[in-house]
């Protein structure tokens, strides 16, 4: 379980190029060049993160070129058009800037990402003072993680807290991320929680529970239906 990313600090970039406010703009896309990046921060005093400039928010000055708006164009664009005209990083910007911190977990800024639709993000201290760069491929970075390694932290941590007294034991099968538990069990009430402490599990990509409850007796229970398998959300299986 050591070496895991779980944080933000665990994938990001460390060494990062910034800009400063008076950046010209084809400094800027030379800095994007040369370090093949699609975005760069924008700091002031102390390396504090004031803003980030983008791809997208350079090409406003090829997508507004010979391009003629009518008033009400101009007035909805307003702030795009500020931009085509813009030749300095602290024009260019998008601010503030869109951070995460260090000790933020990867799902968290996975979340950030996905609601904001960046690619990249400034990684801040409490002040914040730029600390790295961390990006969607660093994040998908956890999935890489061993299958072994994987079911290990399982089984110590889910299935030996969960499940202390099995009434059968509850194996733990892991290929390629996807989880597979099986067994017996006293309690089925408690599948569901199983599949979600299992689904939060670093480098898990799905589950598949199938863990059965106590065995029908057929003197005590005639009245109670067989051990066929009932589905639960997430793709989570037991048998009663």
């Amino acid at each position: 379980m050591n070496g895991t990313p779980r944080l933000v600090s665990d994938v990001m970039t460390r060494r990062v190029v910034a800009l400063g406010r008076a950046a010209t703009f084809k400094d800027i896309v030379k800095a994007m060049r040369d370090w093949k990046v699609s975005a760069l921060p924008v700091v002031e005093e102390e390396n504090r993160v004031i803003g980030v400039v983008s791809e997208a928010d350079l090409l406003r000055k090829e997508e507004f070129r010979g391009h003629e708006q009518d008033r009400r164009e101009r007035l909805e664009r307003l702030s795009q058009l500020v931009k085509a005209g813009a030749v300095t990083a602290e024009d260019l910007m998008t601010s503030p800037a869109v951070t995460v911190y260090a000790n933020d977990s990867l799902g968290s800024a996975a979340r950030t990402m996905a609601h904001t639709k960046v690619k990249r993000l400034p990684v801040v201290s409490d002040e914040g003072t730029l600390l790295g760069i961390v990006s969607r491929s660093d994040l998908l970075k956890v999935f890489l993680r061993e299958d072994e390694d994987i079911a290990e932290e399982i089984r110590h941590d889910v299935v030996a807290r969960l499940f202390p007294a099995p009434l059968e034991p509850v194996r733990v099968e892991v290929h390629d991320g996807v989880v597979r538990l099986t067994g017996r069990i006293r309690d089925t009430t408690l599948v569901p929680v199983a599949n979600r402490l299992v689904l939060s599990v670093a480098g898990v990509v799905d589950v598949e529970c199938s863990l059965a409850g106590p065995p029908r007796r057929p003197d005590l229970d005639a009245d109670l239906p067989g051990e066929d398998a009932t589905r639960w959300p997430g793709r989570a299986e037991s048998r009663m």
